[in-house]
């Protein structure tokens, strides 16, 4: 097993690059899917999640070409061959679930089994399979898998989401694309990713509007063709390189780092007694080390990021004073207290509120990754804590940081990744 071993103290100082946003890729990757011609998308980040989806959508008949010296990938989805994603590629990640409206609009039929991935709450796949059975799709549910078809193709409809969920937003759009008729999705979600998906599809001939509003209007075409496209940078990313450099008294440019998808962690950052500069080529961190406490509450786009979450708890718990975190989004995700109260940390919870008393330090010992931004909000307590911390369970942080070790080490971090 591989643990990270980070000597804590160094201040954080220098210039890092954001890579393209994991919650934006998988979804486009989905995408590529509707296209007959090939699709290039560039500067891909090289996440274990990527490397999932490539190969669940491989499994289905595309011919997906790394070219690892550019970042590229190429897909080739003209011949689709299947239309069941393999068990052992979907339980790995959720997203996963995301070729269920591709496959739909393309194939009319697919089968997917129920979706795996961090165990940060139920997320329930309703949402999507209400809206395919709108667009006339029939669904079954057997034996751990979700079948639905449209034999007679799909048909735009009006679809009102009880919750702006990314995922089902994501799924109805990519469906509706080849839907005979309008499509309408109310109480979309808003998020940046969602953009960045309907900014590709409409560079292949889709007619979308309304991306990044609560109301997102498709009207069905033909066939799709493949596109070029770059993914916007990652903001939980960049959010997570902010909140290192604020608690490890650092004074760090983020780069590719667009402010406009990160004005509730900027504005909590400010709060807090941290320096931010914003530019049109990134947003740059000054910190002392004197932290002060504050209250987030995690929202769909544009409140606080939930992904986001973990990362500010962390800095809260040497912050002085007293503060408070409340997650709405998911239930299950308090999971790192346990491990940053290992650290020192003073953190009790109320129901879906955790109260954090501010410490002067937090002290390093073995810690275990929970999940994707548990994993990286021990990376930041570690990196500000006295002594020397050990996380393992990397596998959930390989998620989502592309060389996180060796973006952290440029700016003078004491990290090493090592084979126990």
């Amino acid at each position: 097993m591989e643990k990270l071993i980070i000597k804590g103290g160094n201040q954080l100082k220098g210039r890092v690059r954001v890579s393209s946003a994991k919650n934006a890729v998988l979804p486009i990757i989905a995408a590529t899917m509707l296209a007959t011609t090939p699709s290039t998308l560039l500067e891909i980040p090289k996440l274990d999640d990527v490397f999932t989806i490539c190969d669940v959508i491989a499994s289905l008949g595309v011919r997906v070409t790394f070219n690892r010296d550019t970042d590229e990938i190429n897909f080739d989805a003209s011949q689709l061959t299947a239309i069941e994603a393999p068990y052992d590629l979907v339980r790995r990640m959720r997203a996963s679930f995301l070729v269920m409206g591709p496959l739909l609009a393309r194939k009319g039929e697919a089968r997917i089994s129920l979706p795996g991935g961090c165990a940060i709450g139920s997320r329930p796949i309703d949402l999507h399979l209400k809206a395919f059975e709108a667009l006339g799709a029939t669904i079954e549910l057997t034996e751990g898998y979700v079948y639905a078809h449209a034999p007679n193709g799909l048909r735009g409809n009006t679809i009102y989401l009880d919750f702006p969920s990314v995922g089902a937003t994501e799924n109805v759009i990519m469906a509706a694309t080849l839907a005979e008729g309008k499509t309408i999705i109310e109480n979309a979600a808003e998020e940046p990713e969602i953009v960045d998906l309907v900014t590709y599809l409409n560079s292949m001939g889709a007619n979308i509007k309304g991306a990044g509003t609560n109301i997102i209007r498709i009207q069905g075409v033909k066939e799709l063709s493949g596109a070029v496209h770059t993914v916007i940078p990652d903001r939980i990313e960049a959010g997570t390189y902010l909140i290192a450099a604020a608690m490890a008294s650092g004074d760090v440019y983020v780069e590719n780092a667009l402010s406009e998808h990160l004005k509730p962690v900027v504005a909590k950052l400010k709060e807090a007694g941290v320096t931010v500069e914003e530019d049109v080529d990134g947003i740059r961190v000054i910190s002392d080390g004197n932290l002060k406490a504050v209250d987030i509450k995690t929202l769909p786009y544009p409140g606080f990021p939930t992904d986001m979450q973990a990362q500010f708890m962390a800095l809260t718990t040497i912050a002085t004073g007293t503060s408070s975190v409340t997650e709405t989004v998911f239930e299950n995700r308090f999971m790192h207290v346990e491990e940053l109260q290992k650290m020192g940390a003073h953190i009790r919870i109320e129901d879906r509120k955790a109260i954090i008393d501010g410490v002067d330090h937090l002290t390093g010992t073995r810690v275990r990754a929970t999940d994707l931004r548990a994993g990286a909000a021990l990376v930041c307590a570690g990196l500000a804590a006295k002594g020397s911390t050990e996380i393992d369970h990397l596998h959930h942080i390989d998620r989502g940081y592309d060389d996180l070790v060796g973006k952290l080490k440029g700016l003078g971090a004491d990290i090493v990744r090592v084979d126990e």
